[in-house]
């Protein structure tokens, strides 16, 4: 969980999979929070993650740029990325912007862990 600035980024591991909570307005401060902790979950090899917006109510558009941002960071590094708990006005902006081409949008946090949970057991059996 990241500490610094005003409002901490809520993250929680199951796992290989990282679990964050973005705020209730997504805008370029609380969207830099969010990715720099993407990016610490990536680097620590986390195979996916899954960004949690159950509590977000409005997401501007450096918001956006933002996530494009995670999404881009998550192709790099070969994981997958879900969004879930999106509200319907964010659920159609990401549609309408082209982020859903990138990212699977689930209903909540248990259906974005069971898309996951097959890759991880099989990856896990094959080694």
């Amino acid at each position: 969980m990241e500490t610094t600035g005003a409002t901490p980024v809520q993250a929680r591991c199951v796992g290989d999979t990282a679990i964050i909570y973005a705020s209730d307005y997504l805008n370029k401060l609380s969207g830099e929070r969010i990715e720099r902790e993407c990016k610490n979950q990536l680097e620590a090899g986390r195979q996916a993650v899954v960004i949690n917006f159950r509590d977000t109510e409005l997401v501007n558009s450096i918001g956006v740029s933002i996530l494009m941002g995670v999404i881009d960071a998550a192709e790099q590094s070969h994981a997958r990325l879900i969004f879930c708990d999106v509200n319907t006005q964010s659920a159609s902006l990401f549609k309408m912007l082209g982020l859903t081409k990138h990212v699977r949008i689930a209903s909540d946090e248990s259906e974005a862990l069971s898309w996951i949970e097959p890759q991880n057991n099989a990856s896990a059996t094959a080694t």
